[in-house]
């Protein structure tokens, strides 16, 4: 059955995840006639079901200058989307337990600092518990961000889905690509409902883009993984920062409505052919004794619900944005690993440039498709979160 409603465009993007949906706003707000196509529907995996963290706090430092770009896209996204999304800046602590891990962060901060970044900063654990009085007394520091905070994930997503709609995309949900293929100057991307054509084509397919990428001849070490998170029932206020640790794996933030959200990069089973992540309970008993270490109150607080979906990784834990160097007239921007959610703003804005003007504004030679290919050192080090 050939497509009846926007088959033919100039730039079709595959993948209706927060980077997918914000590169069709950015391009159809760029005059281009352009078609979104999602398996499922938008915001259905690691877009929609993250932990909503807006964190420019322990980035790799390649992706500093895009994180800090699409933090001031943040705070001003009802004027960008017409809805913020839910949007607390609400700042981001990253809390150590011990003086060695205090070390650790006095040690970060002095890194960034020598490359010219100046938003993170050190506290003592007196500030930390101005910040935060619940927490526990062994807390001995924290690297503070004031101008970090959360948001809604699906809600974000939904946001620019709409707004994308109103400058002109055209979106089919329940419309999974399933091939990709070159057809003179032009792209023609297969799926159950029909034949879609276009000039231009986007990757933002997520764990499953990697199959797009092979498909044009450029395949890439990208895994499929299930990410957890979980949610409390209601209790009194508490805590208005979000909160990371630095020797466990955490990402902790307390709602308006009084309920909590615990992830941190949680990791479970996924079969991405199905579709599915797979709750595992064990891992989500560890996070949360992590939680009531730092917070003891909470140990008789119950949960509500748990869910997981499906996230792209990549070996080095940074995403691929760029153009392809394989296939003229493809963009790329997928393997978040578990971090994306900030960059969804400006990621949209950079594949617009990429599409209508061959570069970007921001640098982005480190997320290189072709990274993997290069010899070792060849991309520049950085630090890890």
């Amino acid at each position: 059955m050939k497509a009846d409603n926007g088959a033919d465009a100039d730039v079709i993007v595959i993948g209706g995840g927060l980077h997918g949906t914000s590169s069709a706003l950015h391009l159809a707000r760029a005059g281009l006639r352009v078609t979104l196509l999602e398996a499922d529907y938008c915001g259905r995996h690691a877009s929609g079901v993250n932990a909503g963290g807006v964190r420019t706090l322990g980035r790799h430092v390649a992706e500093i200058p895009l994180a800090l770009a699409s933090r001031n896209l943040w705070h001003r996204l009802a004027d960008l989307t017409g809805d913020d999304a839910g949007f607390v800046p609400s700042g981001q602590l990253k809390v150590a337990e011990t003086d060695a891990e205090l070390d650790v962060l006095r040690q970060r901060v002095a890194e960034l600092e020598a490359l010219g970044f100046t938003h993170e900063t050190m506290v003592d654990a007196k500030t930390v518990r101005e910040l935060v009085p619940a927490i526990a007394p062994h807390v001995t520091g924290a690297i503070w961000v004031r101008d970090d905070g959360h948001a809604l994930p699906y809600r974000a997503v939904t946001a620019f889905r709409l707004a994308a709609a109103k400058a002109g995309a055209v979106i089919h949900e329940a419309t999974p690509a399933q091939r990709v293929e070159q057809a003179g100057t032009r792209w023609k991307v297969h799926t159950p409902r029909g034949v879609f054509h276009a000039d231009r084509l986007v990757n933002a397919a997520g764990a499953w883009a990697g199959e797009f990428a092979a498909q044009i001849g450029e395949p890439v070490p990208v895994e499929a993984g299930g990410l957890m998170l979980m949610i409390t029932h209601r209790v009194a206020p508490f805590v208005k920062p979000v909160l990371g640790a630095t020797g466990r794996a955490l990402s902790f933030k307390q709602y308006a409505n009084g309920t909590v959200m615990i992830g941190g990069g949680l990791r479970c089973p996924a079969d991405a052919q199905a579709r599915h992540g797979e709750v595992d309970m064990l891992r989500l008993g560890t996070s949360a004794q992590t939680v009531t270490a730092l917070f003891p109150h909470l140990g008789p607080l119950g949960i509500n619900r748990a869910w997981a979906g499906v996230e792209a990784f990549m070996p080095d834990q940074i995403p691929v944005i760029g153009p392809s160097k394989a296939a003229p007239g493809v963009v790329h921007a997928f393997g978040f690993s578990a971090h994306g959610f900030e960059l969804g703003p400006i990621v949209g804005q950079i594949v617009a440039e990429l599409v209508t003007e061959g570069r970007a504004g921001l640098p982005i030679d480190a997320f290189a498709v072709d990274r993997f290919n290069q010899p070792r050192g060849a991309v520049a080090g950085a630090l890890r979160d």
